[in-house]
């Protein structure tokens, strides 16, 4: 857990064998999964305020024909990105994989991360339509561009943190993340951003093995059932 929490980027699985001397990769890959679920702090606060709300897609690369995100990418995972406004800057992020970018997806995702009464800014994606109706603020940014300018400008705070997990993905794991566990680097990623302004990293040591003795135990058949 040291070293997990003292590496900037994170470390990978291959990496840690190296490091910590294990004799298997299994082993190391089995013990950074476990430290993933233990992100979480269960019945961590929602984010407030206003918050930017969008999707991104991760990994894909072979083409398909049709449709918004299905069609573009038959590789690709989309993730939907929450990000607390704090004037110029960034607050807490909070980021989920998501089926389709539909209401029944987006959702229940903005009621499970914000604050009852927080103001929600998205761009004019459907899928947002409703969140008034559930007890949220909601302004949206339509435009007549479509361009990666264009939603950077709308969204300047979501596109920023994406392009950092991107980022992050491809220069720690070299993109070779599964989508099936996709959701668990998306809690490290955001373990890590939360806390990126900590001035004492034994702090992020401390509240790692806080939360590992707050959750139940995971075996190794159990980590692999969606891999």
């Amino acid at each position: 857990m040291w070293w997990v929490t003292n590496q900037k980027s994170g470390v990978s699985a291959l990496g840690l064998q190296r490091t910590l001397g294990f004799g298997s990769y299994k082993t190391a890959w089995t013990l950074l999964h476990k430290l993933r679920r233990a992100m979480v702090r269960p019945g961590r606060e929602q984010l407030s305020g206003e918050i930017e709300v969008d999707e991104t897609i991760v990994g894909g690369k072979r083409r398909a024909k049709n449709g918004r995100y299905p069609g573009r990418y038959l590789d690709k995972a989309i993730v939907v990105i929450a990000v607390e406004v704090r004037d110029k800057g960034i607050g807490r992020i909070r980021m989920r994989q998501v089926p389709e970018p539909s209401q029944k997806d987006l959702l229940p995702f903005v009621k499970n991360v914000a604050a009852p009464g927080s103001k929600i800014l998205t761009d004019g994606c459907w899928g947002y339509h409703g969140l008034e109706k559930m007890g949220f603020g909601h302004q949206r940014s339509v435009t007549d561009g479509q361009g990666r300018e264009i939603h950077d400008f709308v969204m300047p705070r979501v596109h920023r943190v994406a392009a950092l997990l991107k980022r992050w993905l491809l220069g720690t794991y070299q993109g070779r993340v599964s989508r099936d566990q996709l959701d668990y680097y998306l809690d490290e990623f955001t373990f890590r951003f939360n806390r990126r302004a900590s001035p004492n990293r034994g702090k992020l040591f401390q509240r790692l093995i806080e939360q590992s003795v707050a959750i139940e135990p995971s075996t190794y058949d159990e980590l692999i059932k969606s891999a």
